[in-house]
């Protein structure tokens, strides 16, 4: 069956098909999900169709299972060079060379990457993607034959089978994927120069699919992931210190320059790119706060109290326990960090000398 769905993919690309080519190569992957080639033919239905995000992924997942496949590593530089992820596009072109020294296709594409990041290297700008725009042709309207199978080819997008969320810093981005209990090796990360690629594949689970174009460059080998009990925590490493006014690219959406920091003053610096005047610096304030309140110096009271409440801000939850239990019994006169000591039993109070403990009546 998967044969077969494979062989009318091929005939629909051929006709310029090409979304009932993506569909029926997804139908035939459902079937056969360890067949690599099928995952390297639907990169470049993908690719026709200007999905490029997708086509890396799905690139990526049939190197994954085929390393030895020379045009999976073409069809992830195709769709990466048509992102302007000129670098991620020439490694992966070098390796596919490695692998089919005959394709002259490779050293033309290595060349016209090089050039391209010999532009780059000289612009202090951040590269506006215009590319994805030139790119951007509607697919020919598909005309299906009496002999073709009635499929439905505008299906409503599925409801993700986890939320997501980000939140930045000057120098990262953190996104947030809420899984719980998902084994580590069922999750799979890749990124690219602006894309960002998420596989969590969980046995039992709906598989999972997470492919944005990311708002702005990253950098890929200064990324990483940690794949926690509740979550999956990606952290995305800026190219430039820009602010992200989202996770993903839109056209409507510029890229403000970014700014030569060493020939603007430290009072001119601006804190994130604006259209409006004097925008407060909230990462700046924050700093500022932390800082006083590290060299803050405190006597007597004053001091102590805020020793004891650093302690139980970062202790462990026994810590924090027997520091409560042992506050409240004692009636304030004992404060004990040792759970073992204070657990079992009620601890008494220990006046300082020369006073007595009262109890009061009410």
């Amino acid at each position: 069956m998967a044969s077969d769905l494979e062989t009318k993919a091929k005939e629909a690309f051929i006709d310029d098909h090409f979304e009932l080519a993506l569909h029926l190569y997804s139908q035939a992957i459902q079937l056969n999900p360890k067949h690599a080639e099928l995952y390297a033919d639907r990169a470049q239905a993908n690719i026709k169709l200007n999905n490029l995000t997708e086509a890396v992924a799905d690139a990526n997942k049939a190197i994954e299972l085929d390393p030895s496949m020379s045009k999976a590593y073409l069809r992830k530089a195709t769709a990466c060079m048509k992102l302007e992820e000129y670098q991620t596009a020439k490694s992966a072109l070098e390796t596919g060379a490695a692998l089919a020294p005959a394709e002259s296709r490779f050293s033309k594409l290595i060349k016209e990457c090089e050039e391209r990041i010999a532009e780059e290297t000289g612009d202090v700008s951040v590269p506006m993607p215009e590319a994805l725009a030139k790119n951007d042709v509607p697919a020919k309207e598909i005309e299906l034959d009496k002999d073709q199978p009635n499929l439905e080819i505008e299906a409503a997008p599925p409801k993700p089978a986890y939320r997501h969320e980000f939140y930045q810093k000057p120098e990262e981005v953190v996104v947030t994927i809420f899984a719980k209990g998902i084994p580590h090796d069922c999750v799979k990360v890749d990124y690219g120069e602006q894309t960002l690629s998420v596989a969590i594949n969980a046995p039992g689970k709906e598989a999972y699919h997470f492919q944005p174009r990311l708002f702005a460059k990253i950098i890929p080998e200064k990324c990483r992931y940690d794949v926690l009990s509740t979550k999956v925590e990606i952290r995305l490493a800026k190219s430039v210190p820009i602010h992200w006014t989202s996770l993903e690219f839109s056209r409507d959406v510029a890229i403000t320059q970014r700014v030569n920091v060493s020939s603007v003053s430290a009072s001119q610096r601006p804190s994130y790119p604006s259209s409006k005047p004097q925008r407060v610096d909230w990462d700046k304030i924050e700093a500022q706060v932390k800082k006083e309140e590290k060299d803050e110096k405190l006597d007597g009271d004053a001091a102590l109290n805020k020793f004891f409440r650093d302690i139980y801000k970062d202790a462990d939850e026994d810590t924090r326990r027997a520091m409560q239990k042992s506050f409240v019994e004692s009636n304030g006169t004992v404060l004990s960090t040792n759970w073992k000591e204070v657990g079992a039993k009620k601890v008494e109070g220990s006046p300082p000398d020369g006073m007595e403990m009262k109890k009061w009546e009410y």
